[in-house]
């Protein structure tokens, strides 16, 4: 059994020797093999998986390549495992570590930066300038599991301290790898200001962080929050989670002068962009006042034409984002715990490990309108289940 020097584990949580874990080879080939259990070292623990969420990056990773940069050569990884949004419990503590116990329950965020570059040394450890030297002949300590470094998609994996979320017993696993989703969605507003209650917010592309990036919004107190998108039954979704007004751009024969008249006849403070439409920047700049603030968390897949004369001439300031960054995912952690909102609702189906390739396909090509699929490693036969209407 798994008994490496100087880690520290528990009979009450017998670890194997080697795992089932999902690998990939050629674009979208995934395959089901036994792999090592890794061992953490220094500052770092074993966590064993009880369930990951299903990514839009991840799908980018599994089929493109990039933005993943494991060994293997670009741009597919052979015999890397993907997924990042993913929870479990702590099974084994590396070389120091007391912050943390075994049998706590914890989801994870995906990075942990070297802790020593300039951005670290800010909080910025997404932005980290040593992003992916952490194998061959050069390790300065950064990992970002399941884009630098083996991902979720398995029985056990090792993580930093730092990426490390202790959420309460009642929170499910499903919930609780929606965690760094809401995380992300926070580290936006968190870069518009913070200070958003009184303040009016769009919200453009009921993804999973769009609509989580209603909830956090509302739970910082903004007013109005709408939301804008193309399908009737997300933006339902996203008045369940506490959007003021929503409209479907489709049904909208100007979008910009909606949101006007929805806002009292002017732009909004701000606006959360996680639609990915090329014209996107252009709509969000016109939407925003004078002064007014526009977080990007999501990205076309090709260059875009932007209005530059527009923002400096309004004085509108353009942020984007990676991840979830400087401690974001606590606080949305903690707004979830407190049940100011249900991210649940955002949750629709859940599949067996040993079924991650259905998983993958329900995610991809959106069958049944899934939002955020989940994988469990435990507890759930090898069938698909609907989790949420």
């Amino acid at each position: 059994m798994y008994a490496p020097a100087g880690v520290t584990t528990a009979p009450e949580f017998p670890i194997p020797d080697r795992m089932k874990a999902w690998v990939l080879g050629d674009p979208g080939q995934l395959s089901l093999v036994e792999k090592a259990v890794p061992m953490p070292g220094k500052a770092e623990v074993l966590v064993r998986i009880d369930a990951v969420a299903i990514c839009a990056t991840d799908l980018e990773i599994i089929y493109n390549g990039p933005p993943a940069s494991i060994q293997g050569g670009l741009p597919f990884n052979k015999k890397f495992t993907p997924g990042h949004e993913y929870m479990g419990t702590v099974v084994a503590l590396g070389s120091g570590v007391d912050e943390y116990r075994i049998g706590q329950r914890v989801t994870v965020e995906i990075h942990a930066g070297c802790g020593q570059c300039k951005r670290c040394r800010e909080g910025m450890y997404t932005s980290c300038h040593n992003y992916g030297l952490n194998y061959g002949n050069v390790d300065k300590g950064h990992r970002a599991n399941g884009f630098t470094t083996d991902g979720g998609f398995c029985e056990y994996q090792i993580n930093n301290i730092n990426t490390l979320v202790a959420i309460p017993d009642d929170m499910s696993d499903e919930e609780a790898t929606l965690v760094v989703t809401a995380g992300t969605a926070m580290y936006g507003l968190t870069e518009l200001g913070g200070l958003v209650a009184g303040e009016s917010v769009v919200v453009t592309g009921p993804g999973p962080i769009g609509l989580l990036g209603v909830a956090v919004a509302k739970a910082l107190g903004a007013y109005p929050v709408i939301l804008t998108g193309t399908r009737d039954n997300r933006l339902q979704i996203g008045l369940d989670l506490g959007a003021d007004h929503v409209l479907n751009i489709r049904k909208e024969s100007d979008v910009v002068e909606a949101v006007k008249r929805l806002n009292g006849g002017k732009g909004v403070d701000y606006v959360l962009e996680c639609s990915a439409a090329p014209n996107a920047l252009n709509e969000a700049i016109k939407m925003v006042n004078r002064g007014g603030k526009v977080c990007l968390a999501a990205f076309p897949h090709g260059e875009a034409p932007v209005d530059i004369a527009h923002i400096v001439r309004n004085n509108i300031y353009v942020y984007g984002i990676r991840g979830e960054g400087k401690s974001a995912t606590h606080r949305a952690e903690a707004f979830m715990n407190q049940k100011r909102f249900d991210a649940t609702k955002i949750h629709t189906h859940t599949f067996a490990l040993e079924d991650l390739p259905t998983a993958i396909r329900y995610a991809k090509d959106r069958v049944e309108d899934a939002i955020k699929v989940v994988v469990k490693a435990r507890g759930v036969p090898a069938v698909q289940k609907v989790a949420a209407e």
